[in-house]
């Protein structure tokens, strides 16, 4: 016994730190894309951010990078929070398996032989490793997200009831409950995935405490759900809810200050708390006491978000939701700015809205009172349109379309009448419908196939949404995956060299499933523990997010939790294989032959993803966000559109000090009031936005649509139109086409116009020099469309007020939906469109704006940075190979312009430059590499010419062979081969036209090759 317990602790403290070297190893040496950034920013200066928050999170990363030395270590201290929070889940993961293995074979200590021992320790080594290197937890353990810390928090409550179950029947034992009750408390400030690990806690208390019955489980099981629902549903909400009634009626009601209401609550709720456990200690009321200190110490852990609030009235620059006081912070919670999506019952995607109805009402700190500002929009939607179980639900077209490809609906149709009292007919899905969706895409695509990546296999790294090139899962086993996939043996070699192509031949998963029959035979009630464990990680997320198809990124990070119970099982499969064996050859020659077989599993899984895995030496996403900063001219406003367009420029802005005279507004969010909010304060060196609206005119409530009639015949300025709107009088409203009872501001033209004064405009330097000529004396544009937003509605704005004050750009990545036709005076500076008053542009152009030349050849000759890119060994995901793709089309742009300006040396340092940086090895050549060679053509370089043109001719007809060799699955690819057509039939021409004929002759023929094929199969062409 004593034996078994060292080396449980040291073969246990051996895997935390083979887990540790390896994710320290691997951590990405600054801020990686999406969340990273924000978070890294949050914890740095300890700013809100993104809703519901993760306040203790943050306060876990601000520790962390008080050790860094400085702001350009913040990154890596934070990435380390995550890569040691992923190593201590390893070795409480490890602890786990032993303890269920030992379960199994360990009766008394008369058991404890050697090849009991070898067995048990190696069932939970095998499982600790192959969850180490799986594709998921490696991918969370190495960047500042909070799923690495999550899992921590899952790893050690559950650990905890197993210590809990070892010592049930002894004094004390309950601590262990409180413990967990705590941590989850904690763990609210994290995430709240660690809470799906209550059933299982619940069961395993339930098979120590009771005789298993089936009825009995089954009543534990709805006790768990209860548990389950009262904290998400209940206790989170619940306590901020209920502090916004005191606050009302202190504030409101008995006239005191701000946040008195909160202030009584707290106390009298810490009161009312401490009568309970005296009370229930001195009359021993152990349960009620239990209760009591759990529901205690969880309040204590969740109390970490006072910090929110704490921060927010500080007014930092970053401040999502400005959740300053307790009706903010509730909207925060309950992540309102995602809308709502239905779980249990509610319409469909094709329902029409019968009714909008006033909801709960909109509080703003007024002179000292808290005034409505306006009600939450409550949809009521025609019944027949509504239903259980609705997985189908949004209305947004492409969701639409996307529904309508997974599944063939088949509901009864129905007429229905519009506003207007035009009738069509629409098809309502049913619950069969909902149910082919459910399983096709939310279990079968958005959690089976993350499953299989983990266990055997991934094809590659860009992202999937259902065909059979991208993202799927692979076993490496021909036959398997031919059949499902196609020919993998014909993949083009950006995909088969894809650094994620991952092959495990499905050993890890066949492991498991050896493990998980093991453990159901020998130990029934631990397996349904696991089984729990394993389903409301994983399929119930799936269930709770309902998530419509077309995600902006992979989602496999929410069902890490079922990964780790999958490796539990895999661990168990030591003992399978040695229970097999003893009855063949010695007991403990079988036990050390079954961990000898079994280890090489996790040694290949590690092999594979290595190099999909190690970001160290990778700097692209601090180097490319301040490419966007340094293409944008001094105190410039620059509007971005994304995640990945925003979190890292305001990491490297918060965290690194980098170019803070630059106003970074995210179109997403400038409908919100609060951001808004924002815009109008300084913030470093960045003065506010000068907007015509108040702060009142521009917050919640107040011009969230603006209806567009055209009521004015000929052009308005725009400073008179944005005065119009700004206006309160009556006679500047009409009645809302929303709601019959209220009037809205509107806009009484789509033609504006802007009167331009030279002078101001040279002396601001807003035009190149020696373009003093193209000034225009007015700028003239009009917008096709019926209502203005209230992102839209800032832009106009700034324009009227801005008076070339400060330079406006676009990010070259924000979509022409956004430009309000205004692209015409667009001039191209690095990775942003400038505005700026000169004649030359054309509106709705394939390619926006004009080409500044010698601006644009300084920022991307001399101030673009690489992040290391150039190093072979440096690994590029999809979203650094999509984001190098627009570096590579703003370097055409800018040589095709030199050409055209005759700078031929210039041209070719820009096109040399590109294609030493952005080769065929690190991002694919393809359709924008056509300018390269087009210009190499222009300025005499054949040689040059021709050898990109063949990479890219041997890209495209290795793409079109894998077409071609697809057979019926390659109706998938319609826009892709049509692409793909055109860019070898463009070379042909390219060829040809610069005196290449024979080279030209060669790829026609190539050309005419695959449009014979493409005939014969005339649906590719008209899909």
């Amino acid at each position: 016994m004593r034996s078994y317990k060292f080396y449980n602790q040291l073969i246990g403290w051996i895997s935390f730190a083979i887990a540790a070297v390896v994710y320290l190893s691997t951590i990405e040496p600054t801020a990686s894309f999406w969340d990273c950034g924000e978070f890294i920013a949050t914890a740095w200066k300890l700013e809100v951010g993104h809703p519901p928050g993760a306040p203790f999170f943050m306060l876990l990363g601000r520790f962390f990078t008080l050790f860094g030395g400085g702001a350009e270590n913040a990154a890596v201290m934070m990435n380390s929070l995550s890569a040691l929070a992923s190593a201590f889940t390893i070795v409480f993961l490890f602890w786990t398996i032993t303890h269920l293995a030992a379960k199994m074979l360990i009766k008394n200590d008369n058991h404890y032989t050697t090849s009991n021992i070898i067995a048990i320790l190696g069932s939970g080594f095998l499982g600790a490793m192959v969850y180490t290197f799986t594709d998921t937890f490696w991918f969370s353990a190495v960047e500042a997200e909070v799923y690495a810390t999550s899992s921590l928090f899952t790893a050690i409550v559950f650990w905890a009831i197993l210590k809990w179950e070892n010592e049930a029947n002894q004094p004390h034992a309950n601590r262990w409950i409180i413990l967990i009750a705590y941590l989850m408390g904690l763990s609210i400030g994290v995430h709240l995935l660690n809470l799906l690990a209550i059933p299982a806690i619940v069961l395993v208390y339930y098979f120590k405490k009771y005789p298993p019955t089936l009825r009995g489980t089954l009543v534990a099981l709805l006790i768990s759900f209860i548990i389950l629902g009262g904290l998400v549903y209940i206790l989170v909400p619940g306590v901020v809810k209920a502090a916004t009634v005191f606050e009302l009626l202190f504030v409101n009601g008995f006239g005191l200050p701000y946040h008195s209401g909160v202030i009584f609550y707290i106390i009298l709720l810490i009161g009312l708390i401490s009568f309970g456990l005296y009370y229930s200690h001195k009359y021993r009321k152990y349960v009620i006491n239990t209760v009591l200190l759990g529901l205690t110490v969880i309040l204590i852990g969740y109390s970490s978000y006072a910090t929110v609030m704490i921060r927010s009235n500080a007014d930092p620059p970053m401040d999502q939701n400005n959740p300053e006081n307790i009706f903010n912070l509730l909207s925060y919670l309950n992540r309102e700015q995602y809308g709502d999506r239905p779980i249990f019952y509610g319409h469909y995607f094709n329902a029409p809205v019968e009714e909008r109805k006033q909801g709960a009402p909109v509080y703003k700190q007024v002179d000292g009172r808290y005034e409505v500002v306006d009600y939450k929009t409550e949809m009521e939607y025609d019944s027949r349109f509504t239903g259980l179980f609705p997985r189908m639900y949004s209305d947004q077209a492409q969701h639409v379309n996307d529904y309508k490809s997974w599944v063939s609906i088949d509901g009864r149709t129905v007429t229905v009448g519009n506003a207007q009292g035009k009738q069509t007919k629409k098809t309502i899905p049913t619950v069969a419908d909902n149910l082919e969706f459910f399983f096709k895409y939310q279990v079968g695509h958005m959690y089976l196939r993350y499953f299989m990546w983990n266990f055997s296999g991934r094809q590659n790294d860009i992202q999937g949404h259902g065909n059979v090139k991208r993202g799927n899962w692979i076993t490496g086993i021909p036959f398997i995956d031919n059949a499902r996939l196609g020919p993998q043996d014909q993949l083009p070699d950006f995909l088969k060299n894809n650094p994620a192509n991952n092959k495990y031949y499905m050993l890890p998963f066949l492991l498991g499933i050896a493990g998980l029959w093991y453990q159901a035979k020998k130990n029934s009630k631990s397996f349904g523990v696991i089984l729990i464990l394993f389903l409301f990680t994983g399929i119930a997320i799936v269930y709770y997010l309902n998530q419509y198809p077309h995600q902006p990124r992979e989602r496999d990070y929410a069902y890490a939790g079922s990964f780790y119970a999958y490796a539990i099982w895999i661990g168990l499969s030591v003992l399978a294989l040695w229970d097999y064996l003893r009855k063949h050859i010695p007991v403990r020659a079988s036990a050390i032959v079954s961990a000898l077989i079994l280890l090489p599993v996790p040694l290949l899984m590690a092999t594979e993803n290595w190099d999909d895995h190690d970001r160290s030496g990778r700097y692209t996403t601090r180097d490319f966000a301040c490419n966007y900063l340094n293409s944008c001219r001094k105190n410039g406003v620059l509007f971005t559109n994304g995640d990945n367009d925003t979190y890292p420029l305001w990491y490297v802005q918060e965290v690194e000090g980098i170019r803070t005279d630059v106003r970074v507004a995210n179109l997403s969010y400038l409908r919100a009031g609060w951001y808004l909010e924002q815009m109008t304060r300084k913030a470093y060196d960045s003065e506010p936005l000068p907007f015509t609206h108040s702060r009142e005119q521009l917050g919640k409530g107040s011009r969230e649509v603006l209806p567009i009639y055209n009521r004015v015949k000929d052009r308005v300025s725009i400073q008179r139109v944005i005065d119009f709107v700004a206006n309160e009088s009556e006679k500047t409203k009409i009645q809302s086409p929303f709601n019959p009872d209220e009037k809205i501001n509107y806009i009484p033209s789509t033609r504006f116009s802007l009167n331009i004064d030279k002078e101001r405009v040279i002396n601001q330097g807003v035009v190149p020099a020696g373009e003093e000529n193209l000034i225009l004396p007015r700028m003239e544009w009009e917008i096709n469309r019926n209502y203005v937003l209230k992102d839209g509605l800032c832009i106009l704005d700034l324009l009227a007020t801005n008076d070339w004050e400060r330079p406006v750009h676009f990010a070259v990545t924000v979509g022409s939906d956004k430009y309000f036709n205004l692209d015409k005076y667009f001039q191209v500076e690095g990775l942003a469109y400038h505005l700026a008053p000169l004649r030359g542009g054309s509106s709705g152009a394939q390619q926006p704006g004009n080409v500044n030349t010698d601006v644009m050849y300084d920022i991307l000759m001399n101030k673009f940075q690489w992040g290391n890119i150039e190093d072979p060994d440096v690994y590029l995901n999809e979203d650094n190979r999509r984001m190098l793709t627009n570096f590579r089309h703003q370097f055409g742009r800018l040589a095709d312009a030199l050409v055209r300006e005759g700078k031929q040396d210039s041209a070719r340092k820009v096109m040399d430059r590109c294609m030493e940086k952005i080769s065929n090895d690190n991002v694919h050549y393809g359709y924008f590499t056509t300018s390269f060679i087009r210009n190499y053509y222009r300025i005499g370089e054949k040689e040059k010419a021709r050898k990109h043109l063949g990479i890219l001719r041997e890209n495209l007809n290795q793409k079109m062979s894998y077409y071609v060799n697809l057979g019926e699955l390659s109706a998938q690819f319609p826009d892709d081969i049509r692409r793909t057509m055109y860019t070898l039939n463009n070379l042909s021409d390219i060829a040809k036209n610069h005196g290449d004929k024979d080279l030209s002759k060669e790829i026609l023929s190539d050309f005419d090759r695959y449009m014979k094929f493409l005939q014969q199969n005339q649906r590719l062409l008209n899909r």
